[in-house]
Parts: structure tokens; sequence; C-alpha cells
């Protein structure tokens, strides 16, 4: 990178270490879906569906930052899979609650046990202390926050 603004630059660098991080989150997290036959998109659905029972489209598209029409797709590949089910809201007829199957609970469970995602993670964190791991969470949180901020402001 050659820059001559030293914020710019370091922020380049900033920049460029998430990237490299997501990267290989990744494809840690595209080799487990596909262990089990599904794509990263549909582990990620299944997992949150896993975590908050009965959650909706539109809370899933909100909390995954997903386009509608990933979303729609995975969960309709994920129903054909019998692992999810469709049920109409009893507050809102317009709303589809989305709740997990019996099936898709072993298979959310096994991926979270099996995840090398978490256990490439869990493994680096050995290295670091609490102090540090704390401190590296409270980094990221405040970050995510102030970029949220400055992309509501655009």
């Amino acid at each position: 990178m050659n820059y001559e603004n030293q914020d710019l630059k370091q922020a380049g660098e900033v920049v460029q270490s998430f990237l490299a991080i997501n990267k290989a989150l990744i494809q840690f997290t595209q080799q487990n879906a596909a262990g089990f036959g599904l794509t990263m998109q549909q582990m990620s659905i299944l997992n949150l569906i896993y975590s908050k029972p009965g959650m909706t489209f539109k809370s899933i598209t909100e909390k995954l930052m997903m386009p509608k029409s990933t979303v729609s797709m995975s969960i309709d590949g994920l129903v054909e899979l019998g692992l999810i089910e469709r049920k109409q809201s009893t507050e809102d007829r317009r709303e589809v609650n989305l709740t997990i199957t019996l099936k898709g609970k072993e298979i959310a469970q096994k991926s979270i046990e099996n995840a090398s995602s978490y256990r490439a993670i869990a493994a680096v964190l050995e290295n670091f202390s609490v102090d540090e791991i704390e401190l590296l969470k409270r980094i990221h949180h405040n970050l995510l926050v102030s970029l949220e901020q400055i992309a509501k402001n655009i």
C-alpha cells in the first residue's frame, strides 16, 4: 500500500487484516457446512433458528444482513431437506415463523460441536490472556457500533 496519509494507511492495514481473518473464517465455515450438505448461508440460518426458534424471514435477513433472495432460497432448501418448517404466526397472519425440526436440531448441534472455525479461534485464543480476549471483544464491539453509526449517516 502506498498512502501519503498515515491515517488512511493505518485504516487500510486494519481493513486488510479484517478481510484476511474473515476469509479464513469463511473457509472453515464453508467446509463445516459442506460436511452436512449445506451452503454456508443455509448453515447460518439453521443455527440462527436453532438458537432463536420462531424467527421470521424478516428478522433473519436483518440479523444475518443477507439479501432477501439469498435468505428465501436458503429457507426453501432447508424446508425441502426437512430441517426447518414454516408456521403461520398466531399474532400476525402475514408473518411466517420458522421452526427447526428434530433432524434440523441434530444437524445444528453437530455443526456447532464440529465447527472448525470455532475450534480454530479457540486454539488461537489459547495464546491470549483473558484480559486480552476481553479487550479484543470490546474493540470489535466498539468498531462495529461506530461503523454502524457511520453507515446510518451516509
